[in-house]
């Protein structure tokens, strides 16, 4: 009898101890310290071990939601998983076990502890198979580590295990959302044999699917960037037009739609959601901005970066999910090629500087996207004529590119950098690696554009015929697919060789569609070289008045991309160019512009 009192007077300290702790958290304002202190006390009075695991996962919980005591909460996390491991089988016992563990394991990907991680996870999915929500989500946590350590095979094992035991458990949705996911990392593993038949299973269950509208939407949207992407990733500019239509139509159904009218799933394994529905439209911005990027549609590619990034900014507001500066990221990339594109430098030196402060907020973003940063500090350099600064950044990103199609991308303007400076050996030495007559599996945009590149080089040598082979190549290439900056280039380029053979009219009949083009596209470099060409040859034809509003043009985009040369050179954040190692200088910003750092 003494023990039952004994124990219903715990009980009874324990609810106590459990409701002042809550009263502290809900406070205002909070006081985490006393909350923290009450939760404490709750191990003086010898609770169950349910009750200590419970705690121990409630106190690292607020420790990292209210303080930087990261070492302690990951502690409390650890005693948590490790009490609550050894506990037999019940609805508390098991959402304590595998809440514990997937927090603990989210702390430690944090701390980029993936091998802690990892064996955490995997004992929690072995014994999570009857908790089906829990289990499904514990197998897409593990593969996403996988995922981040570059293992796909282990992250495409896992989410096959996912897609298998959703089927099993009769959620269609969940299952695809797993085989959607194992298809996004084969196409980032470049497996496309294996990614077309996992799109093509994929675009036909979901055809079959008859879930809720939001679900089956949501489904399609990723289903369709990862198409979107596939073609993107080939190069692909014109095939990827009618994808990217339904994708776009697709993404306006779903913004329609009164979610608050959904029925709520009766099966738990379809309560998860692959992205709200605002980050789906902000992806959705983002895939068409690639899109006009490499069509060269720059004006497209603007309007739309400028709509998903003040609606980034209208989330990170409500929420700074990691996934949104990401996004944000990925925009500021590509808007930079286009500033650079569009002689803009001084925005574009201004806008890598912001994404490297986006990188700040989320350091692993430097890891994931260091590359692609030094890349365009090589092209802005380029655009400069700081050709020393341009090396060292381009051979920054290789070094970080890991074997991807950037590694290719940066070669061939490295190889340009080489071609300008008169280095030849170092020319020949990269465009062994980067050959278009052998690169037969590279993208189709990046093998069109080692074409031209090859025929820069032979026009440099006064091969006239060869670069005409090698420009004429590059034409195909670049208007089967609608690359149209390639197309610009490549037809001043051949106008500049007909001119150099004495064959004004074929030079003629080139420059002009070059010209018009490059307009169209906001090419000012393009614009400059074809002005220049068009003024001497309407004065061999002895066009006066052309020749005249050909030397106006060139004048025009000559005063105009000095000025801003001259404008970008004297910003601090120019400074940049010379960064290649250690971290971001973000001293170099505009509160503090001093010529020292220039």
């Amino acid at each position: 009898m003494a023990a039952i009192s004994g124990s219903s007077k715990n009980d009874a300290l324990y609810i106590s101890l459990l409701g002042l702790a809550e009263n502290f958290r809900v406070s205002n304002p909070p006081n985490i310290r006393l909350c923290i202190h009450c939760l404490q006390s709750i191990f003086n009075i010898n609770p169950p071990p349910l009750i200590v695991s419970r705690t121990h996962l409630q106190l690292g919980n607020i420790l990292l939601a209210h303080t930087k005591n990261k070492e302690l909460a990951t502690r409390h996390l650890e005693q948590a998983w490790t009490v609550s491991i050894a506990l037999p089988s019940s609805e508390e016992a098991d959402l304590v076990r595998f809440e514990s563990a997937s927090e603990l394991a989210t702390l430690y990907e944090k701390d980029y502890r993936y091998e802690d991680a990892k064996p955490v996870l995997q004992k929690a999915i072995e014994v999570s198979q009857q908790s089906a929500y829990w289990h499904c989500r514990l197998i897409f946590q593990l593969a996403q580590i996988y995922a981040i350590q570059r293992d796909y095979v282990s992250a495409c094992h896992y989410l096959q295990m996912g897609a298998d035991f959703a089927g099993s458990a009769h959620s269609e949705y969940t299952r695809l959302l797993f085989i959607l996911s194992k298809g996004m990392l084969l196409l980032i593993a470049k497996k496309t044999t294996e990614v077309h038949d996992t799109l093509s299973a994929a675009g036909q269950f979901i055809e079959a699917y008859s879930g809720t509208p939001l679900q089956k939407e949501s489904l399609k949207v990723f289903f369709f960037v990862l198409q979107v992407c596939h073609y993107l990733m080939a190069g692909q500019v014109k095939t990827v037009k009618p994808v990217l239509k339904n994708l776009q139509q697709i993404i306006q159904t779903i913004t329609q739609l009164h979610t608050d009218e959904e029925p709520v799933p009766a099966n738990e394994l379809d309560l998860f959601q692959w992205l709200p529905i605002e980050h789906m439209c902000i992806l959705v911005y983002l895939v068409t901005v690639m899109h006009s990027m490499q069509a060269g549609h720059m004006d497209k590619a603007q309007k739309y970066t400028d709509k998903a990034l003040m609606q980034i900014e209208k989330l990170k507001m409500l929420d700074s999910h990691p996934l949104l500066s990401a996004f944000q990221l990925m925009l500021l990339e590509h808007i930079i090629m286009c500033r650079l594109i569009m002689g803009n430098k001084t925005l574009a030196i201004q806008e890598i500087f912001q994404a490297c402060s986006v990188c700040q907020q989320q350091p692993r973003l430097f890891t994931t996207h260091g590359a692609q940063i030094h890349t365009l500090l090589g092209l802005y350099a380029m655009s400069m004529n700081c050709m020393d600064a341009a090396e060292l950044q381009f051979l920054t990103a290789i070094k970080l590119s890991q074997g991807t199609e950037l590694e290719m991308f940066v070669n061939l303007n490295l190889a340009i950098v080489y071609l300008r400076t008169n280095r030849l050996p170092e020319f020949m030495s990269i465009m062994e690696k980067v050959d278009p007559e052998k690169c037969h599996s590279c993208p189709h945009s990046l093998q069109a554009s080692a074409f031209y590149v090859r025929g820069l080089q032979t026009f440099f040598q006064a091969r006239y015929n060869e670069a005409k082979r090698y420009l004429r190549e590059t034409l195909k290439m670049a208007n089967s697919e609608d690359l149209n900056r390639l197309t610009s280039c490549s037809l001043v380029l051949l106008g500049h060789i007909f001119l150099s053979l004495g064959n004004n009219a074929e030079a003629l009949n080139m420059v002009t569609p070059a010209m018009q083009l490059a307009g169209k596209i906001s090419d000012v470099h393009v614009q400059l070289w074809a002005s220049s060409l068009l003024k001497d040859l309407y004065r061999l034809c002895g066009d006066t008045a052309n020749e005249q509003e050909g030397y106006r043009m060139h004048n025009t985009f000559t005063q105009s991309l000095l000025k801003d040369l001259l404008q970008s050179s004297q910003l601090p954040e120019h400074g940049l160019i010379h960064w290649t190692e250690g971290p971001c200088p973000f001293h170099l910003n505009t509160s503090q512009a001093t010529n020292s750092v220039i």
